[in-house]
């Protein structure tokens, strides 16, 4: 399998750095690691909405932890990104409630009307789909997450309107 390099600009700016060290007082100061999560929150938002490897070390140097711990929750969780995305971000949830009615469907629908496979990003860096485990809306499925926002009780129409309200810049991502 064919893997690409990317590049991403470190910048630890002072105003990041002092929002990780806001962070870092709400725990002890021998208990570094347990503001992994919201550390990474805080470098992903500063960093175009990814983390690249080198990043992750520079989080694990902050952290005084090895990169391997940063690289587990990293990788475990669907909310940090590893390369670079697109502005909207299509998550769909793929487990069983979704999928039954129609998830799979919806975010196949959705990849074609983009002209995408999942995880690509379409060539004008607007958009991208992906599947993703549960996101604990089981009784409003099928739904994806774009942002911070759930968009519950799918259908094609829906889609439809709000890859248009994409388009016209009326979606509030945060």
């Amino acid at each position: 399998m064919e893997t690409k390099e990317y590049t991403q600009v470190i910048n630890m700016s002072e105003s990041l750095m002092a929002r990780i060290n806001e962070l870092l007082s709400h725990y002890p100061a021998d208990k570094k690691k347990s503001a992994l999560l919201p550390v990474l929150h805080a470098v992903q938002d500063a960093h175009d909405n990814w983390l690249s490897l080198e990043l992750m070390d520079k989080v694990a140097e902050i952290l005084e932890i090895t990169p391997i711990e940063v690289y587990e929750v990293v990788t475990f969780y669907s909310m940090f990104n590893q390369k670079p995305i697109a502005k909207y971000m299509f998550e769909f949830c793929r487990t069983a409630c979704c999928g039954l009615r129609g998830g799979e469907n919806l975010m196949e629908y959705t990849c074609q009307k983009l002209g995408v496979k999942p995880g690509e990003i379409t060539p004008d860096g607007m958009f991208s789909v992906v599947g993703v485990e549960c996101l604990g809306a089981c009784g409003y499925g099928p739904m994806l997450q774009l942002g911070d926002n759930y968009h519950e009780n799918l259908n094609k129409e829906k889609i439809d309107t709000l890859i248009e309200d994409c388009k016209q810049g009326k979606v509030n991502l945060y």
